[in-house]
């Protein structure tokens, strides 16, 4: 069954139910209040003859009946109304209408004890009134009538229960009717509400489609109405995630393909080199004295290949956290100075200073080859973009933490540059395809992830043609006393 008529049935079922619901309490509703004008009108039929027909003395104030001809003219006007009536004595004796002794009643004794005090008595229906009437159902009033404090008489006032029923019948009938026109008007909104809400499962449903056929650029209207616009809202939610998480996978993917081509290219001129040279020993056409300038250049050509090769697997495996950190207190500032040495030849080469500001034991709580990895790659990327100029690294201690700066005054960096330096693959300047601007674009993506390692923070900040300054923050997370010698 498709969901436009689950949702008219249900909407018709529940209309239909408070509808029945509603008619059987407005059924019960008039039956009473037919029942109770009938027995109103009874009641003052019952005072009207008393009135009319009893007889007393008001000179001795002595109570002496009914006058019979005023019953009889009462019963032949109230016959006309299908109204009967009878009057019961004090001693619970009928005294009218004047019937045969075996065709009279009385009035039960549970009923006339409660007459006696005083209540009236209504009944929907009286078997003997039912018996004197050839059995036509009746409903009557009992009214006790009462003389210097004793009861004097009851009159007994019935009408046929069938006038009462012809009336509920029209009701009923008129109510039928009008359950029919509202079974109509039922469906026709059953209809429309069915309608509307499968209006906006398909409005959802077509977006749904449109991103299994990859468009993320999507937004769905709401209103906050229902679970129906939350559904919405968190499918627009989804559509941005997917089409933020499409953008990035593109950006990635052409991230890739240039460090394929970047790869391709750093890696072609060493490997022509070194196949040159291997071709020239092997036909001996390299002179004596020029072989051992040979072999040392084939063999810088493979430590650059090798390098850019660890560097992509050192990335993969910080990104899928297969490193295990070994942390502990060392001395930052003689870490420092034997970066430097490591790093004085290349510094010459681009006429830089590489200038160490430190106190002598700045103490730093890190795994010790993964911080000399981290500093090694943030100062080897400042001597590679600064060209006759200082690099200054200092070291200090902050509030259980380490600080540590590498400024340079070299080509510095624009503001999208900045935003993007973390990401792999990225060259600050991709038209430099030599090693002296960088081999892979892995080495600040790689301090990135080792920073978050460390739980550590980095921020950079750059100016072009005014230089650039790494901020990294390591935090002391073991106590002093675990200090262990420096490596």
């Amino acid at each position: 069954m498709k969901l436009i008529y689950q949702q008219m049935l249900a909407f018709f079922a529940v209309i239909m139910a408070t509808l029945l619901i509603v008619g059987l309490f407005f059924i019960q509703f008039t039956t009473r209040m037919v029942y109770n004008n009938t027995w109103n009108q009874l009641e003052g039929y019952a005072d009207s003859l008393m009135q009319q027909a009893l007889t007393v003395d008001k000179q001795t104030a002595t109570f002496h009946g009914f006058e019979i001809s005023m019953l009889k003219n009462s019963e032949a006007v109230l016959s006309q109304q299908k109204v009967h009536f009878a009057i019961f004595n004090g001693d619970n004796e009928m005294i009218y209408p004047l019937l045969p002794e075996n065709q009279k009643h009385s009035v039960t004794k549970a009923d006339w004890k409660r007459l006696e005090n005083g209540e009236r008595i209504r009944r929907t229906s009286d078997r003997d009134i039912n018996r004197r009437n050839n059995g036509a159902e009746m409903t009557d009033v009992l009214v006790p009538y009462f003389y210097d404090g004793k009861l004097k008489a009851v009159i007994s006032v019935g009408s046929l229960v069938s006038d009462v029923h012809a009336n509920l019948a029209k009701i009923e009938h008129n109510l039928f009717i009008a359950l029919l026109i509202s079974s109509v008007a039922a469906i026709i909104l059953s209809y429309i509400l069915a309608r509307y809400q499968i209006l906006r499962i398909n409005r959802l449903r077509g977006a749904v489609h449109k991103v299994a056929r990859g468009d993320f650029d999507i937004h769905l209207e709401t209103k906050q109405h229902d679970e129906i616009d939350d559904l919405a809202e968190d499918f627009n939610s989804m559509a941005q995630s997917l089409q933020a998480s499409q953008a990035e996978i593109k950006r990635q993917e052409e991230r890739r393909r240039q460090f394929m081509a970047d790869a391709a290219h750093e890696m072609r001129t060493p490997l022509t080199t070194i196949n040159g040279l291997l071709e020239g020993l092997q036909y001996d056409a390299i002179p004596e004295e020029m072989r051992g300038k040979s072999i040392e250049l084939m063999q810088n050509e493979t430590k650059r290949l090798i390098r850019i090769v660890n560097e992509n697997l050192d990335y993969e495996k910080i990104r899928t956290n297969q490193i295990t950190l070994s942390k502990r207190h060392f001395n930052a500032t003689e870490a420092l100075e034997n970066i430097k040495m490591q790093l004085t030849k290349k510094a010459q080469e681009a006429d830089d200073k590489l200038i160490i500001q430190s106190q002598p034991d700045v103490m730093v709580y890190a795994d010790y080859d993964r911080f000399v990895q981290i500093m090694f790659n943030i100062m080897q990327n400042s001597i590679q973009f600064t060209q006759k100029g200082t690099i200054t690294v200092t070291a200090k201690t902050g509030f259980h933490e380490t600080i540590l700066t590498v400024q340079d005054t070299g080509i510095g960096m624009s503001e999208a540059q900045v935003k993007n330096i973390w990401e792999r693959y990225y060259k600050a300047d991709p038209s430099r395809k030599n090693t002296k601007y960088g081999e892979s674009g892995l080495g600040l993506a790689i301090v990135h992830q080792l920073i978050q390692l460390h739980h550590g923070q980095i921020e950079v900040q750059s100016q072009e043609n005014k230089g650039t300054t790494f901020k990294l923050v390591f935090p002391d997370d073991a106590p002093a006393t675990e200090t262990t010698p420096t490596k």
